[in-house]
């Protein structure tokens, strides 16, 4: 579902009108409210009471600070997200709740999303947040497996290639789910290398694949969802531009699986 308001544009509305509103009463305001000859008056029988702040001033006031540190944090920075689908086990669970790095490939403006400053460019097997290129809103997270100028086949045996050289390197096992992913229970569970990554990856045999083979364009990524047969993602819609990119996700912070509870053991889990 797409957003008419996403929160980088809400935060950045909220921090300029509770500035403007401490600003404006500050400046023109409170010197209005200052009755004649209250400036000399320092005490005692002379001193002058001037009237209260009005109350939404006062939150103005308190709030600006606030908002202003969370705004720049999740800017440039660091920004929570959470899991909603399965699309990414057994990497990632629903209801994990993720931090992704904002500073990883470049400092970009908020709201205009325009990059300002290189710092890193995407590895192959980052497990990548990101704006859906079909919208340019929806947020998505899945593994980039394709850099620009890579070669990428999906075989109808589910096995990824890339420029040429097959991924695998495990047998597949039985994977057992849990909680709200547990309907994934006797999927089968294999290892993939990409780059310095190696991480699990979910299939089901049996079950029709998308297979085929792309070349990636310049200034674009392929990316998969680890659980292959539950995911929405490259093979489908194509790839991911450059600046729909929002961050590398580094660390599980928190689990809570509605209806089953948090998980304790999901807390700190780094993300490869």
């Amino acid at each position: 579902m797409t957003q008419w308001l996403d929160f980088s544009t809400f935060m950045a509305l909220i921090v300029v009108v509770s500035g403007a509103i401490w600003a404006v009463d500050s400046w023109v305001l409170a010197p209005r409210r200052r009755p004649a000859g209250a400036a000399s008056a320092v005490g005692g029988e002379d001193a002058v009471k001037l009237p209260p702040k009005p109350a939404v001033v006062e939150y103005a006031r308190s709030f600006f600070p606030v908002f202003l540190a969370v705004f720049l944090i999740r800017s440039f920075v660091i920004e929570p997200f959470r899991i909603p689908s399965g699309s990414m086990m057994p990497t990632l669970l629903i209801g994990d709740f993720i931090a992704v790095n904002k500073f990883s490939y470049g400092i970009r403006l908020p709201v205009s999303n325009r990059k300002v400053l290189d710092v890193g460019e995407p590895e192959r097997g980052d497990v990548v947040v990101f704006r859906y290129p079909v919208d340019g809103e929806t947020i998505f997270i899945k593994r980039i497996v394709g850099l620009p100028g890579d070669s990428v086949r999906y075989d109808r045996e589910k096995r990824l290639h890339i420029n040429g050289v097959e991924t695998g390197r495990s047998a597949p096992e039985i994977y057992e789910g849990t909680g709200s992913g547990s309907h994934m229970t006797g999927s089968r569970q294999r290892i993939e290398a990409l780059g310095e990554h190696t991480h699990a990856v979910l299939y089901r045999p049996g079950q029709p694949t998308v297979e085929g083979e792309w070349v990636v364009p310049e200034g674009q990524y392929f990316v998969l969802g680890d659980n292959r047969d539950k995911s929405h993602d490259s093979r489908f819609w194509g790839y991911v531009p450059e600046e729909n990119l929002v961050g590398p996700a580094s660390i599980v912070w928190m689990n809570w699986d509605w209806g089953h509870g948090v998980d304790f053991g999901r807390i700190g889990t780094s993300i490869d």
